[in-house]
Parts: structure tokens; C-alpha cells; sequence
């Protein structure tokens, strides 16, 4: 463990660049990348609800314990009062773990140990993988599951495909996988939110100033322009009436929201900034009050505009909860030199997967047990009607 430890730090300082040259990347992105990647060699896509091997769990505890090892020395310098022997008070300079790693990182490691422990109560379950492409012997009894199951498989080809008994899963198996998903459901919300609050806390990049267009309104396009500009506006009735069938297209409507957003937050910060001008350059007072309504009421309506656009960008974010990250996101990311705020942003990030996939894989469960009742249910009523006729 020892030797593994220093070969993990020895990347971590050498910016992952093992020639030593000093081309590495800076150690916030080391970090950053360091705990993406083991979060995906243990977890993995997680196809099945099954719990983590004993190896597999221990090397994602041990090594996460070398990784926010790091947190115990970043500090912030308080001022506090020290009595010295003849009675007297001085003030002097203390330091303390610093406020947004001892707020966030205790919630982060409870979220961890929740689904860590949501993943152990799958030992034993009503239910069973098989995988796609492993010929099995179909009875007349599970003819009729597989058969629900088809559309399922082909939109997730890759996936082993859950089976359930041929009477359906009990009432208890049910419920306790509804309160399964009902809990991860609020960690994905908290691990989310936490991971959101980093992120808007980010130091915007220079390079993501440089390559936004001039105009929101047409980046955003007329469609979700006007639709921001309505009387009576509603994010999820706009977002209903954009193209959201694939990945893809939700992930460029949120890069083209987020573009628009920062457009006009740059406008409304430069607005003010020649507003204090005009004043200070003391022109008439006819002309100034003419400029200052005007200025007054365009920036009424950017930050109207602005409001919208984040609610629209929160429903978006909350209809799609497992999008990739957006451009402003990975530039941040990319970009960011504060070693704190790096490992928050990707602890909330893979826990955050991690709590998707869960929720994923729970609804594989669901969906194949409500389709088999009701198929159940459907063919029941069929022969009651054939017997009633006979």
C-alpha cells in the first residue's frame, strides 16, 4: 500500500506528466482527474443492482482517504483573541479548515457511504440478470416476459436484462425497491446541488469569454428566445416544444442557455459600468435622465430575461439528470487552480453519476415488473371474456 501510495502522489506532483518535464497539467486537474478515473475503474457503468466485490470497495475507500487527505491543510487564516500571563488580550490569526470544504465534504462522504450501503442491500433479490446474446431456453411461462422486455432490450442493447418470477415480484420486493429509489432519488438531488454551488462558484476561463457570440438572441434561436419573452412563461411547456429526443440535442440547447446567460450578465455588468460614467462625466440633465430610463428599462428586461433563462436551465438539468457536462463546465473544470474546489466538483460529480445509475438500473426493474403485471393482468381479462362467451 505504501508503494502504491507514493506512485498515486508521485502523479499527483508531477501534473501527470512522468517524463518530469514540467508540461503537466496543474495539481487541481490532477486531482480532479485522479478521482474520475478510479470512480470509473471501480464503479464502472454498473450494469446490475448487485453490491461491490470486497476488493473493489476497498480499494475505492482506501484510496479516496490518500485523496481528501489533501483537504486537512487547506485552511483559512481568523482572527481570534489569545489571553497572554499578565491578562491582556491579542488578537492574533488562527486557522481553520475552510468553510466550504468543512460544510460540503462530511455531506459528500455521507452521500458516498448511503449508496455504497444502497448497493450492499441487493444480496439477495427476486430478481436476476441475464445477459443479451446468451441463448436460453424460453418456456411458455417466461414467453410472455420476454416479450415486454424487447423494446426495453433495444433501446439498451448493451445492458444484461432483468428477469422477474413468473408471478411477478412480491409486494415486499416492490416496496422496498420503491423506497430504494425514493432515497437515491435525494441523494442524486443533493449530490447535484452540491456539485452546482462548486461549479457557479468556479472562476469563469478567459477562453470561454473569448468564444461566446455577440448576440443571445441569436444564439438562442427565435424558438426559445421568444419563448423566454412570453406573458405567461412556462420552462417546462418551452422545453416541450424543443427537440429532445436525443442526448445531444438537450445538451445543446443547455450550452446555448448557458451562452445567452453569460451574454447578458456580461451587457448588464458593462451597463452599469457606463451608467456611473455618464454621471461622473456630469452631461446635461435632460440627456442623462432620457439615458438612464432607457438603460433602466433594458436592463429591467435583460434581467427578466436572465431569471427565466435559469429556471429554464434548472428544468432542463432536472428532466435530464444524467446530461454531460456542458462547455462552460468542462472549461471550468479545465481551468480551475483551486485544488478545494476541485475535489467537490468531482466528488459531487461521480457520486452524482454513481446515483443515476443506481436510479437507471432500479427502473430497468420497475418497468419490466409493471409491464408483466399489467400484461398478466390483460391476458387474465381475455380469457375471462372467452369463458363468459363459451
Amino acid at each position: 500500500e505504501i508503494e502504491m501510495m507514493k506512485e498515486r502522489f508521485s502523479k499527483l506532483l508531477l501534473g501527470e506528466d512522468m517524463s518530469g518535464s514540467g508540461k503537466g497539467v496543474c495539481t487541481a486537474l490532477a486531482i480532479s482527474n485522479a478521482l474520475t478515473n478510479l470512480a470509473a475503474s471501480v464503479f464502472g457503468e454498473l450494469w446490475r443492482l448487485e453490491p461491490l466485490s470486497h476488493e473493489r470497495k476497498l480499494l475505492w475507500q482506501r484510496e479516496m482517504n490518500w485523496i481528501l487527505s489533501v483537504c486537512d491543510h487547506i485552511v483559512e487564516f481568523v482572527p481570534s483573541f489569545h489571553s497572554v500571563t499578565d491578562g491582556t488580550s491579542l488578537e492574533v490569526m488562527i486557522s481553520r479548515p475552510r468553510s466550504d470544504l468543512h460544510i460540503n465534504l462530511p455531506a459528500l462522504r455521507k452521500l458516498d457511504a448511503m449508496l455504497l450501503e444502497a448497493l450492499d442491500s441487493y444480496k439477495e433479490t427476486d430478481f436476476w440478470y441475464v445477459d443479451q446474446g446468451v441463448s436460453v431456453d424460453i418456456s411458455s411461462k417466461n414467453q410472455q416476459q420476454k416479450s415486454v422486455a424487447t423494446k426495453r432490450e433495444e433501446d439498451k442493447w448493451w445492458l444484461p436484462v432483468p428477469k422477474i418470477p413468473t408471478g411477478g415480484l412480491s409486494e415486499k420486493s416492490r416496496k422496498a425497491l420503491q423506497n430504494q429509489r425514493d432515497c437515491t432519488n435525494q441523494i442524486l438531488k443533493a449530490a447535484m446541488a452540491i456539485n452546482e454551488q462548486v461549479l457557479s462558484e468556479m472562476q469563469v476561463p478567459d477562453v470561454y469569454w473569448d468564444s461566446l457570440p455577440k448576440s443571445a438572441r441569436a444564439n438562442l434561436g427565435d424558438t426559445i428566445y421568444y419563448g423566454l419573452r412570453q406573458e405567461h412563461f412556462s420552462p417546462d411547456a418551452l422545453l416541450s416544444s424543443l427537440d429532445l429526443s436525443t442526448e445531444h440535442s438537450a445538451l445543446e440547447v443547455a450550452n446555448r442557455i448557458q451562452s445567452a446567460l453569460h451574454i447578458w450578465r456580461k451587457k448588464e455588468s458593462s451597463g452599469s459600468h457606463k451608467e456611473g460614467k455618464s454621471k461622473s462625466n456630469g452631461s446635461s440633465r435632460y440627456s442623462w435622465l432620457k439615458v438612464r430610463d432607457l438603460v433602466a428599462e433594458c436592463g429591467d428586461k435583460r434581467q427578466l430575461l436572465i431569471e427565466r433563462a435559469d429556471s429554464l436551465l434548472l428544468c432542463l438539468r432536472q428532466r435530464f439528470p444524467g446530461l454531460p457536462q456542458t462547455v462552460l463546465d468542462v472549461n471550468k473544470i479545465q481551468y480551475n487552480k483551486d485544488v478545494g474546489q476541485a475535489i467537490l466538483e468531482s466528488y459531487s460529480r461521480v457520486l452524482e453519476s454513481l446515483a443515476y445509475s443506481i436510479l437507471s438500473r432500479i427502473d430497468d426493474v420497475l418497468y419490466i415488473a409493471d409491464m408483466t403485471k399489467r400484461n398478466q393482468d390483460s391476458s387474465g381479462s381475455q380469457l375471462g371474456s372467452k369463458t363468459n362467451a363459451a
